[in-house]
């Protein structure tokens, strides 16, 4: 199987690659220096070319804050990047796994959305990826929309990789403590990511690692595991502004996940395996 990734700089799309390689695939990869994916003559000409299998798109504009000044730059990558590789996936005949984010959501209320409930973004960013989505949806009949959230790797910048940087000077933080998610190893997503494009089994997918926490109790978690001796304070959104506003609530419901694959292992021993990775467990 020929595997195409985009973003490979990135987070997920350095250990898609790997994990494909490891599955004896054909694995091509391309950053931003290799394939502008905002000129759709260059994306045509790239993956006609190659002829994939399949593609895994990781690549993305996800500085959340810039985005909302950026919204031309955070445009054309996250909606034109994905209407380009969706228009040619179809033309070659791919397999298109779009990786999307809990940000489709507004973040309201306590209960877990679920893959089927509707979206509305609160932020420049999540309006991109939605709009991302749809687009896909329309190019393609059969696709893959796996919406993550929180993503941690060791190829990129990431809170946990913050957080043990702030421990080096601080032995007291203040986290936000009223947002909560699910922390997710792009070590285990990419492996997932790789067993989806070999089947059929397309529609919108949650992806992330089981469990539920806030910022401030990921943090608390970081230290405790890295044996660091920092103290953490929950304090509220209001009480760190940010210019791109958060969803509160961004729990994700993986039934459908659940029933086509498997879940991925709890946030906590995804965050073990990650330290020891990256050489920083104590």
């Amino acid at each position: 199987m020929k595997i195409f990734v985009t973003g490979i700089s990135g987070q997920l799309g350095y250990d898609v690659m790997k994990a494909g390689l490891a599955n004896g695939f054909e694995m091509f990869g391309a950053s931003s220096k290799e394939l502008d994916i905002t000129k759709e003559t260059d994306v045509e000409n790239y993956v006609t070319k190659l002829k994939p299998d399949a593609i895994i798109h990781c690549a993305a504009y996800t500085a959340v804050d810039l985005a909302e000044d950026e919204t031309e730059q955070c445009y054309a990558v996250n909606v034109n990047g994905a209407k380009y590789l969706a228009q040619v996936a179809k033309k070659v005949n791919a397999k298109f796994a779009y990786i999307s984010t809990d940000y489709v959501f507004d973040g309201q209320g306590k209960a877990a959305f679920s893959e089927v409930d509707s979206t509305n973004p609160i932020g420049y960013y999540g309006t991109t990826k939605l709009l991302g989505e749809q687009i896909v949806q329309e190019t393609l009949e059969n696709y893959f929309i796996v919406r993550i959230s929180w993503v941690f790797g060791k190829n990129g910048n990431n809170f946990v990789k913050t957080m043990l940087k702030l421990s080096e000077s601080r032995k007291e933080l203040n986290v936000v403590g009223d947002q909560i998610g699910s922390p997710t190893y792009t070590v285990d997503l990419a492996k997932l990511l790789i067993e989806m494009v070999q089947t059929n089994k397309y529609g919108i997918y949650h992806a992330s690692n089981e469990g539920f926490c806030s910022w401030a109790e990921f943090a608390t978690e970081i230290f405790k595991q890295a044996r660091k001796d920092v103290t953490v304070n929950a304090i509220t959104t209001s009480e760190y502004p940010t210019k791109a506003k958060r969803p509160e609530n961004s729990r994700m419901r993986k039934d459908k996940l659940a029933s086509e694959f498997h879940l991925l292992p709890p946030w906590q021993d995804a965050l073990n395996r990650y330290l020891k990775e990256i050489n920083l467990n104590g």
